[in-house]
Parts: C-alpha cells; sequence; structure tokens
C-alpha cells in the first residue's frame, strides 16, 4: 500500500492519531521493570553462597586461568582485559573491582590478589589507585583454597556471554569466605551488607556445628565472639547486638578508633579508624568544629599518612585530658561511627536474610555438595584406571599369547577386535593395552602395576563409603578447615571492649561553669548576666511594656524549664545562651527554642528536682488549681521539648514551681480575690490532671490574676482562706 504523501500545507492535526493501547500500570511494571531488578539482585549486587559477587568470581576465575596462582605477577592491564572474555564491562569497572580485592588496599582481612604498585587504601575516599598499566598482580595463596576442585567437577560450569569459553556457576571455597570477606551491595529494593568475621573464629564456629548441629546461640558466641575488621579500630561490646548478627543477620555494630597519647610532645595520634568512614570525613568535621569554637582543646589536625601506615595527629593544649577530649570526639566525629549489617545473600538464586548461623549452615550444604561431587571425580577416575589395569592383568597369564596376537594381525584396525577375542576384554582395555610400548611387554613392568589393584580397591572403598555417609563428608570438611585455620588463620584485628570500660561523653566537662543571674520577662525575653557584668549596671532594659517576672541566680552548667500556654515543657541549658548585658533585650525564647506560633512562655524553673517533694503549681482560669510532682517530667531520653505538661481544660493564667509552700493570691474578673496557701492545693498523680476548684466563681466569671507576688495585689492580705473552695472578698 502507498505511502500517503505530507504536503507543505499539512500539519500534524491532519495526520489520523496514532491507536491507543491501554495497558494497567501493574502489567507495565511486571514486564518492563521486574526482569530488570531481578537481574540486578540475581546477577550483580547481591553476593552468593561462596561470598563473591559474579564481577568478582569472574576476574579471579580469570586469573586462575592464566596460571596466576603459582606463576609471577602480570600487569594488571593485561588481567583487566582477560577479564573481558567473562564480565562485558568497561575496563575501568573491572580494575576497580579488581583494586578492592587487592592486599595493597587492605579492604579485606584476607585478600585474593597479591598486588604491587599504588592501589589506594580502603580508609581513603580521595587517595587515588594507580593506572592499570603501572601495577602488578597475581592471586595470593588463600586462593588455592578457593579454587580447589574445580578442575574436578565441584561446580557447575555455564557458557559465558558469547558462548565462546565457559565459567562457573560458584567458586567451591574450602571455608566460609562469606563471613570472612566484608562485602557491600545496593539492588533494586534489596542491599545487603557484610561485616567481616575472623577466619580462625569462624572455622572453628563451622567446626562446632558440624560436630553438633543443635549448638546454641551463646555457646556460639563464645566461638565467634565479633566482627573483626582489616582497618582494627574498637568495637563496643554489645550481646544483644552480637545475639541479633547471630540469629538474624542484621544490627549495628560500633567501632570506634584506636588513639594513643604522647605526652611528650602534647598531641593524640589516631592509629586506626571504623571501617564505614574515611580520614577525609574525619578532617573535615573535626576541622569544623576548630572554626566553629566548639573544639578549643584542639589546636591542630593533620594526616600524617606515610609508608608506616595510618596516622591522624591532634595538637592539644596543655592541661588537656586525652581520655575525655576523645569521649567528645567519640560523640562529636566519625571517629564513632556505627556498622550497619544486614547480611542478605543469594542461596539457589533466591535473596534470604540470614543470621550467622543460618549463613553457615547453608554454606555447610553447599560444601557437602561441592566435596560429594569433587570425590565423586576422583572416584570415577581411580574406577577407570582399576579397569584398565584389570585388563592388564589378563595379558600376565599369556604375555607371548598378546604378542602372537598382534604380532600375526595383518591389519591395524583388527588389533583391539582381536584381543578383545584372544583375552575377553572389553574395547577401552584393548585400546590401553595395545598402546603399551614394546619395553614394557615385560613380566616385571605388568607386575609392578598390577600391584595398584589392591591399593586402589581399598582407597576406592574408602571413597565410596565417604560419598555415602553424611557424618563421613562432615568429618573431612573439618579437618579441611583445621587445616586452613592453622595454615592461614591471624589474630583478631579489631579489639572487643566493653562498656565497663568506656569514658561517657559528658556536655559539661567541657563547659566553662561561671556564676550568672537568668531573668525571664513577661513577654518572653531571657537574660543570662554574669555576676561581673552586674557590677557595671544593675539597669535592666526591656521592651516597651514589658517587664520582669523572674529572675535567678545559678551557674553556667544549670538547667532551665520553660513552660509555655500551649501545655509545652521546653529544656535547655544556661550554657545554650551566649552571656548579655543588663543594657540589651536577651535572647527571645520563642525564637531561640522554636516555640509554635502565638506560644508564650509563662514561668521558667532553674535546676528543677525531679522528685515527690518539689511540684509544678498550675493556676486555671475556671478557678482550679492543681499541684504535679516534678518526677512525672523526668524522662530518660534527654527531650528538648514536652508535650501535654498540663491540663488543657481551662486556660492557664499562672504557673509557678514551689519547692517550699507559698502563699498565692487569686483575683476574679469581678475585683474579688481570695488568698490561700499553696499547701492546700491538692496534688495530682498525672500531669494532666485538670485540678480542684479553688475559687468559688458565678456563670461567666474568671481569674484573671493570679500570683505567689501578694504583695503587687493591694488588699489582698486581707482575702486570707482556710479551705477551699473559698468565695472571693472585694479588693479595695
Amino acid at each position: 500500500m502507498p505511502r500517503k504523501k505530507i504536503s507543505a500545507q499539512m500539519t500534524f492535526d491532519d495526520l489520523p492519531p496514532a491507536p491507543a493501547t491501554d495497558q494497567p500500570i501493574t502489567e507495565t511494571i511486571e514486564k518492563n521493570y521486574m526482569p530488570y531488578a531481578m537481574s540486578v539482585i540475581v546477577s550483580r549486587a547481591i553476593p552468593e553462597i561462596d561470598g563473591f559477587k559474579p564481577s568478582h568470581r569472574k576476574l579471579l576465575y580469570t586469573m586462575y586461568e592464566m596460571g596466576l596462582l603459582k606463576g609471577a605477577r602480570t600487569k594488571s592491564a593485561n588481567i583487566v582485559g582477560q577479564t573481558m572474555h567473562l564480565n562485558p564491562h568497561g575496563d575501568m569497572a573491572i580494575y576497580e573491582t579488581m583494586v578492592r580485592l587487592t592486599r595493597g588496599h587492605a579492604a579485606l582481612l584476607h585478600p585474593f590478589i597479591d598486588s604491587k604498585g599504588s592501589f589506594g587504601k580502603q580508609y581513603s575516599r580521595d587517595m587515588a589507585f594507580a593506572a592499570s598499566r603501572y601495577t602488578e598482580a597475581k592471586l595470593d595463596p588463600i586462593c588455592a583454597e578457593i579454587f580447589g576442585g574445580i578442575d574436578k567437577n565441584a561446580v557447575d560450569m555455564v557458557p559465558n556471554y558469547d558462548n565462546t569459553t565457559e565459567e562457573p556457576v560458584l567458586l567451591p571455597t574450602a571455608f566460609p569466605n562469606i563471613l570472612v570477606s566484608a562485602n557491600m551491595g545496593i539492588a533494586v529494593g534489596l542491599a545487603s551488607q557484610i561485616c567481616s568475621f575472623n577466619l580462625a573464629e569462624i572455622c572453628d564456629g563451622t567446626i562446632a556445628i558440624l560436630k553438633n548441629p543443635k549448638i546454641t546461640t551463646d555457646e556460639l558466641l563464645e566461638i565467634i565472639k565479633a566482627p573483626d575488621f582489616p582497618g582494627g579500630a574498637e568495637l563496643l561490646y554489645n550481646k544483644e547486638q552480637m545475639r541479633n548478627l547471630i540469629e538474624n543477620g542484621h544490627d549495628k555494630v560500633t567501632l570506634r578508633s584506636r588513639y594513643s597519647y604522647d605526652k611528650s610532645a602534647g598531641c593524640i595520634e589516631i592509629l586506626e579508624i571504623p571501617y564505614s568512614t574515611s580520614i577525609e570525613l574525619i578532617l573535615k568535621r573535626i576541622t569544623d568544629m576548630i572554626k566553629e569554637g566548639t573544639l578549643k582543646e584542639v589546636t591542630d589536625v593533620r594526616d600524617e599518612i606515610d609508608l608506616h601506615g595510618f596516622k591522624l595527629t591532634l595538637d592539644v593544649r596543655r592541661g588537656t585530658d586525652p581520655d575525655v577530649l576523645m569521649a567528645k570526639l567519640f560523640k562529636k566525629t566519625p571517629l564513632q561511627d556505627d556498622f550497619s549489617a544486614n547480611f542478605n545473600v543469594l542461596v539457589d538464586g533466591e535473596p534470604k536474610l540470614l543470621g550467622v548461623r543460618g549463613i553457615l549452615d547453608e554454606w555447610i550444604k553447599f560444601r557437602i555438595s561441592c566435596v560429594k561431587r569433587e570425590l565423586s571425580f576422583d572416584l570415577g577416575k581411580k574406577c577407570d584406571k582399576l579397569h584398565l589395569l584389570l585388563g592388564l592383568g589378563e595379558i600376565l597369564l599369556d604375555l607371548d599369547k598378546a604378542i602372537k596376537i598382534i604380532r600375526e594381525t595383518a591389519k591395524d584396525a583388527d588389533v583391539v577386535p582381536n584381543l578383545m577375542k584372544g583375552f575377553n576384554i572389553d574395547q577401552v582395555q584393548a585400546e590401553y593395552i595395545a598402546e603399551i610400548k614394546l619395553r614394557h611387554l615385560n613380566r616385571e613392568y605388568i607386575l609392578d602395576r598390577i600391584k595398584e589393584i589392591e591399593s586402589l580397591r581399598r582407597e576406592i572403598g574408602d571413597l565410596e563409603e565417604t560419598i555415602g555417609s553424611e557424618a563421613k563428608l562432615k568429618k573431612y570438611i573439618a579437618k579441611q578447615l583445621e587445616e586452613i585455620k592453622n595454615k592461614y588463620g591471624i589474630p583478631r584485628k579489631t579489639r572487643i571492649i566493653y562498656d565497663d570500660t568506656v569514658i561517657e561523653y559528658k556536655e559539661s566537662d567541657f563547659v566553662e561553669n561561671y556564676n550568672v543571674k537568668l531573668y525571664l520577662t513577661k513577654e518572653g525575653y531571657f537574660k543570662k548576666i554574669t555576676l561581673q557584668s552586674l557590677r557595671g549596671s544593675d539597669e535592666q532594659k526591656l521592651k516597651d511594656g514589658d517587664e520582669m517576672s523572674q529572675e535567678v541566680e545559678a551557674d553556667n552548667l544549670a538547667e532551665v524549664l520553660f513552660v509555655t500556654d500551649k501545655q509545652h515543657l521546653y529544656r535547655a541549658k544556661a550554657a545554650d545562651f551566649d552571656p548579655c548585658k543588663a543594657s540589651s533585650l536577651g535572647d527571645f525564647i520563642p525564637a531561640k527554642l522554636g516555640f509554635e506560633k502565638d506560644e508564650r512562655v509563662l514561668s521558667m524553673c532553674v535546676n528543677p528536682k525531679y522528685d515527690d517533694k518539689h511540684f509544678m503549681v498550675c493556676i486555671f482560669e475556671n478557678g482550679k488549681g492543681v499541684k504535679v510532682p516534678l518526677s512525672l517530667y523526668e524522662t530518660k531520653a534527654n527531650r528538648k521539648k514536652l508535650v501535654a505538661a498540663y491540663s488543657s481544660a481551662s486556660n492557664p493564667v499562672c504557673i509557678f514551681f514551689e519547692e517550699a509552700p507559698t502563699d498565692v493570691i487569686l483575683v476574679s474578673s469581678q475585683d474579688k480575690a481570695i488568698l490561700i496557701s499553696s499547701k492546700l492545693i491538692p496534688v495530682k498523680a498525672t500531669r494532666t490532671a485538670s485540678g480542684v476548684t479553688l475559687f468559688s466563681l458565678k456563670a461567666g466569671q474568671t481569674i484573671t490574676t493570679a500570683t505567689t507576688n501578694t504583695d503587687s495585689i493591694e488588699g489582698g492580705g486581707k482575702c486570707r482562706k482556710i479551705k477551699i473552695p473559698a468565695t472571693g472578698s472585694a479588693l479595695k
């Protein structure tokens, strides 16, 4: 059908609309997005039970095929190029994968690649690695335990991406590498963050499970104590966190830097930092704190990394306690950091979240399969050899006959059939005999070979017995693990420290303390004035119409509570406010503490005592009052804001804090008043109690004023009442 021509006068509006096809969003996701998501999860980002991602596996297998397990180092560029036969990605992506596996980069407890040249460092974000043409590498000796049995059908082999060669689906690791090598991967909707453990501890733990599958978590925790990181540092031990890692496979691990103090030089040397941070992040945070003036104890910080290893040096002021200073830095900088473990692994192509125990159970199943296949391969080879030797034994009975058959056979093609017929052997045996050199057709040679038959039969019997017995397979694996532990095991690099040895950071240790006077005005302005400053001027500057409501002598470390008309209570420290002079307005509390719109301060309490003998007293517009013990306002966490601090049933008129009974006067909208002792106001056990009636009011009447400053109400002294509720007396 001829295509319709579009003239210059035609527009797109003249063209027929494209056919519309409705497709539900769920179908679009299923067909277009899910294959990509599953590919990333299964084939790229999440490690499998052998402890490797596909990119790692392809690289290491290429190096193995290149003979780099025993040979000399070769240029990294050569390795990268060869790896492209299995991994069709850019050379830089492959080289970056290789860098992380090297000894020089120091990202693994047991590196897989013995490297020469500059490969950067795991603890530095900016320390670049050299180009692949300048560096050299070969496989580390521990890779013999990674590839053992791979040439004996221990694992499945699959074609590479263009069907020109084969590669292993998994590597037959002879130890639980997945828990020894740290690994991280981010897939689609799924992430994996596996911390490393000490090889010797993991081998011992696996052997314990092989011997006793019913071993408890507590027993396993005695063997596998905690993660062990290549960067060392110190681990703050928490038994519940370790239990979660063993049982569930997710929790955080807290690491802090290791340091030493050089008293003669007046400096602290940071020697090891947490695995999850970098020296650049630490330097930036410390430098920022010095600039902000929040780290006055440190005069200088510098990177002193050299050929001897990591070192970050802090010059400290004379008289500074290094342990207390480090407690502050641990709290406020990445010198202490959390590693969030999340043990997502692929098992038979399916992502699973497993604890250490679950991973070891799955690895044992995987390893049993590998060993069984490896031993079955050896069994087949020995059976084939035995079969040939049995055929050789047949011709021992009559060597002359064998020679005669070969000599008298006219055609080469008939030699094997004639031997088969003459000695009643099969074709394989006959082919083997026919290929024996003439010099070996003597009784001595043949007898020596036949002597192997008995030893072969014993070996075949042992192999068949081992393959058929799970207990023997487990014993075989345990023996391998013991050998690997003795050969490659190293002491823990990450030291375990316990809570009783940790110095807790206290803000007060770093805040300068001095005597001050604190002021609060009715409009919500707050002043902190040193006593020395007050000697020069006692005249307080206030906003027009404002007046002082409270003034308290305290020190710079004092805790201050502010109660508002929105039933909120705010906590602050006197040190949070800058000292000011009497001639300034001070800090506007609603802005300083982030009040809600139109929220006002009603009262302030300095250094509250959170017990049942000190109270917050609330007087409400409806004539009711209540006393709430300050113990109800104590919180475990240092919460800056507490909601529902008192009842919202009526508007508050006055709130004050009582240490001892005091007089309080209440004035109604009809200019009537009562003067009562605060001990008449009942104590309630809940913060939001509405209280009891103190002032008997008629309909439409309210309390307009309530204060403990009884002298401020003229004639109030004649309105004393000794019982509540009370009727007000007229004020003159």
